[in-house]
């Protein structure tokens, strides 16, 4: 079962990822992949980070993007990757499956426009070695998203503080 997870940005897709993974934990399933949390400074996002879901270790992944741009950063309009988290992303996702519960949040313009990124997501997916894979994808994306894996189910999240799960966990 692949999970196109989407929504506005804001609306709590990470969180809802956060919660789903902690559920299927308890649950006692393997939960394995890579969640993006914002980092905030007085209420403003200024910088994303990557958490890997099986060991707990988080780096820095992003930041917003300034005139200054470092020449050997992945950037987006808005944001700067750092080359280095980058690849320890994809490595942490070529080697996330076989696993119960794959997240991979999120796949957004640099792995679905322009083959950057964590590219190791979409070969992950490809895999089928686990029971729901989680992909976050942005409205915007979710077309291209659609064409890679046609059976997926989208979800949208609206407001995460009033999502339920849909999906039942069972051993």
């Amino acid at each position: 079962m692949i999970i196109l997870l989407t929504g506005e940005r804001g609306s709590g897709k990470t969180t809802v990822c956060q919660r789903w993974a902690y559920q299927a934990r308890v649950a006692g399933w393997d939960v394995a992949g890579l969640l993006s949390p914002a980092v905030f400074d007085k209420g403003r996002k200024v910088a994303i980070d990557a958490f890997d879901l099986r060991s707990g270790e988080r780096r820095r992944l992003a930041w917003m993007r300034t005139s200054a741009a470092s020449a050997e950063a992945l950037c987006t309009l808005a944001w700067c990757f750092d080359p280095a988290t980058v690849a320890w992303g994809n490595q942490v996702l070529a080697s996330a499956t076989p696993c119960d519960l794959l997240i991979v949040d999120e796949l957004g313009p640099l792995e679905l426009e322009h083959n950057q990124g964590w590219t190791a997501g979409i070969a992950a997916v490809n895999t089928n070695c686990y029971r729901q894979a989680w992909v976050v994808v942005r409205r915007e994306l979710l077309g291209i998203a659609q064409r890679l894996w046609p059976t997926g189910e989208v979800v949208e999240v609206a407001d995460a503080s009033r999502w339920t799960w849909p999906f039942p966990l069972r051993r």
